[in-house]
């Protein structure tokens, strides 16, 4: 038979694949973090009909080889994992990923990565993708703190969350006390302070202009508490003591007050304490960390999303869902924060779209067409020879 059959056979076979290649990037032209395939050919084996021959001097010149090929295969299927577009979702469990990395999800004992950040929490609050796969990170401490060299794990954001009450050990008071004040002058000045269980209270500071400086006393809900004592100022507005004030268990911080003359700003500046609070809303900041809004006014970090890259990334294995699995060729995930190490940032209400490049695809579809009618051609015409031959015996 004709090696040209053969070659034909190939041809259609290569093309049909780029053309299933193709057909299910146009398939994935509107799923989210999908990231399009290429089809890569390269021919096969070539059948050497006469081999090189070196040149003799003065004798004859050298000859090159003469081959014919023997049809073409499929080389590989690479993943263009090129930046798709912003989709903005106003969702607030949405997030995509602004650069290289993957988030790290775990379906039973194996851990899967993915581009597709549309996510949800399910009736425990924990966060799973759209076909129930657990969302890993790290959890945050009871203090907000985030430790991100710690095991990974699912990512949880209960609705009944509380942040705990604290009580106020430190209060900080601001601004200027006027020197040119008449003595006698009281200015008194508030700030609400927490005990231990969230109580709160009013703590007052009572400025009292005296001969030499400003008399301080605290009282807290009508109550003296600490020891009065006394600031005072150089003829220059600096504060040259009582920078700090014992107010009972509340130390109170004065060290930024100044004396200049014609300015009464004096103002509670902040306090360390809280009272309890729940959890009634969050947002993710660009590192992956969920910021969770409290009924106490308060914010603080609930957990943070973990990202992984791969030293190759175009040998991860698609394993459905939007997922990929480590191969051999992929090297192993590399999981961080995001922001770090090559990792990108995080944004939350968007969502990553596929990067399907529709003209590219019909494109390669007309490519893939015309490749297999010419393949098909070269069978027909290998048919027709074979005919030809066959009717030389009638």
């Amino acid at each position: 038979m004709l090696r040209s059959l053969f070659s034909g056979i190939s041809g259609l076979r290569a093309h049909q694949t780029m053309l299933d290649v193709t057909g299910n990037n146009i398939a994935n032209v509107n799923t989210t973090g999908f990231k399009a395939s290429q089809a890569q050919f390269q021919d096969t084996l070539s059948q050497v009909l006469t081999n090189a021959g070196g040149p003799q001097q003065g004798v004859s010149g050298g000859t090159n080889p003469a081959q014919v090929g023997l049809g073409v295969r499929v080389a590989g299927i690479t993943t263009n994992f090129q930046q798709g577009a912003a989709q903005l979702t106003n969702r607030s469990t949405d997030m995509m990923i602004s650069g290289d990395g993957f988030f790290v999800v775990k379906k039973g004992a194996e851990q899967f990565f993915s581009r597709a950040g549309a996510f949800d929490f399910d009736a425990t609050g924990q966060l799973v993708t759209p076909d129930g796969g657990l969302v890993q990170g790290w959890a945050a401490a009871p203090d907000g703190s985030i430790d991100v060299n710690g095991p990974l794990v699912d990512i949880r954001l209960p609705i009944a969350t509380l942040m705990g009450a604290a009580a106020t050990e430190g209060a900080t008071f601001e601004g200027n006390l006027p020197s040119d004040a008449a003595v006698g002058t009281v200015l008194n000045r508030q700030i609400e302070v927490h005990a231990e269980d969230g109580t709160s209270a009013s703590l007052n500071l009572a400025f009292t202009r005296t001969a030499t400086g400003w008399g301080v006393a605290a009282t807290r809900d009508g109550v003296a508490v600490g020891t009065p004592a006394e600031v005072t100022f150089s003829a220059a507005g600096v504060l040259t003591a009582g920078g700090t004030f014992d107010a009972g268990d509340v130390e109170v911080d004065l060290s930024t007050l100044t004396g200049y003359a014609g300015l009464t700003t004096v103002e509670a500046a902040s306090q360390d304490g809280r009272s309890a609070g729940t959890l009634q809303s969050f947002m993710i900041n660009a590192d992956g960390t969920l910021l969770g809004s409290f009924s106490n006014g308060l914010k603080q970090p609930l957990g943070r999303v973990s990202l992984a890259t791969f030293t190759n990334p175009a040998g991860l294995e698609k394993a459905g869902g939007s997922l990929y699995r480590t191969t051999v060729n992929s090297g192993d995930p590399q999981v961080g924060a995001a922001g770090t190490g090559g990792r990108g940032e995080l944004s939350g209400g968007t969502l990553e779209m596929s990067n399907v490049d529709l003209s590219a695809e019909f494109t390669s579809l007309i490519i893939a067409q015309r490749g297999f009618q010419a393949n098909s051609r070269v069978i027909t015409t290998s048919d027709e020879l074979l005919q030809e031959l066959v009717n030389l015996k009638r």
